[in-house]
This record gives C-alpha cells, sequence and structure tokens, in this order.
C-alpha cells in the first residue's frame, strides 16, 4: 500500500521547496498543506519541536528538512553508492546550509542598521565566496556537486537558491554556468517540470 505524504509549511517555497521537488521526483502524491504567517502560532504548538516543515507520513509527523530531504532521497535512490559518496553529499548538503543561514541572518535581521551592514558583504564577498566554490565543485564533477552524477545534494541547491535568491535579492546561480546549467537538468525532470508548473506562484 503506498504511504500517504502530507508537508505542512508556510505558503511559500522555503526549507519545504526540496522536499516538494523530491517528492514529485518520486512521483508521490502528497498533500502540499500551507499556512500564513497569522496561522502559525495556531500550527506551532501541534508539530513536534515547534517549527516548520513538518512531513506526516501515514500520519506521523516528522520534522527537520534535511532529514526528511535525506530520507527520501533515500527511497527515490539519489544517494551515494557507498558511505565515502554519502559523506560527499552531505558536505555538499550542509554547506549550503551555511550559505543560507548567512542570508537568512541578513533578511530576518529586524534592526535595520544592522541588516543594511550586513548586506555588502553578503553580496559581494559570502555568496561569491560559496556559489564559487559550488562552481568548481560541479566543473570537477561532471556537471554535478558530488560523485560526477545527480544527487539529493544537486536537487537541493536548485530547490533552495530559488527562496534563497528571493530573500537575498540576487539570482544565486545566474553568474555560473555550470550551477546553471544543472538547474536546467534539475528543472527538466519532467515530475519536478510538472511540479514547477502547477505550483502556487509565492515570492520566496
Amino acid at each position: 500500500m503506498a504511504l500517504k505524504y502530507k508537508l505542512t509549511y508556510f505558503d511559500g517555497k522555503g526549507l519545504a521547496e526540496p522536499i516538494r521537488y523530491i517528492l514529485s521526483y518520486m512521483g508521490e502524491e502528497f498533500e502540499d498543506d500551507r499556512f500564513t504567517k497569522e496561522e502559525w502560532p495556531l500550527i506551532k504548538p501541534s508539530t513536534p519541536f515547534g517549527k516548520a516543515p513538518v512531513l506526516s507520513v501515514d500520519g506521523k509527523q516528522l520534522c527537520q528538512s534535511v532529514a526528511l530531504t535525506r530520507y527520501l532521497a533515500k527511497k527515490a535512490d539519489l544517494v551515494g553508492k557507498d558511505e565515502w559518496e554519502d559523506l560527499h553529499i552531505d558536505m555538499i548538503v550542509d554547506t549550503i546550509g551555511d550559505l543560507r543561514q548567512a542570508i537568512a541572518s541578513y533578511y530576518y535581521d529586524p534592526d535595520e542598521e544592522s541588516r543594511a551592514a550586513k548586506k555588502e558583504p553578503l553580496l559581494n564577498e559570502t555568496i561569491p565566496f560559496y556559489m564559487s566554490k559550488f562552481e568548481n565543485i560541479a566543473n570537477e564533477n561532471n556537471g554535478y556537486l558530488a560523485n560526477g552524477r545527480l544527487s539529493w545534494a544537486d536537487i537541493y541547491l536548485v530547490a533552495l537558491s530559488e527562496y534563497m535568491s528571493s530573500i537575498a535579492g540576487t539570482d544565486l546561480l545566474e553568474p555560473y554556468p555550470t550551477l546553471t546549467s544543472l538547474k536546467e537538468i534539475v528543472w527538466g525532470i519532467p515530475k519536478i517540470k510538472e511540479w514547477i508548473e502547477k505550483r502556487p506562484k509565492t515570492d520566496i
């Protein structure tokens, strides 16, 4: 019997989009349960640790976006052939997380003066540092981020880059031709393409 998936998250791409990408890649039907910022205080107490996204699998609530993405990636055979290859995938995913945190620290900073001070180094130092590293890695790995073939690290970057680009105010992938080609590969996967075409339109 097929598992029943329900993904609960804000009405946006954010940390849930890599999960949506991989569920779509797998051809799995899932309930895309979205809520507003105003609704979140009412929903928050019902989540395992007061955070989103939450993936319910046959009614059992699961959390932590990277853990959920990795779990689904294993089911989708988007992982490495062995522990060594998995390590390289995990290194990329965790480093993408470092970049996301840096961008989020700028975007969600409530202090306008502090936020303004973070903008220039973010755009001119932090983002180029990470993205140029990813570009070089992809150039050395047959156009992919690990092990020379498509893995969940590639899908994770492409999916999360939509959110990160939106909150950073700049297209993270556009200056980098190999990463741009990688995005086109991921977006060209039929089931992911189908998801992108039908998903709700949101800014972030």
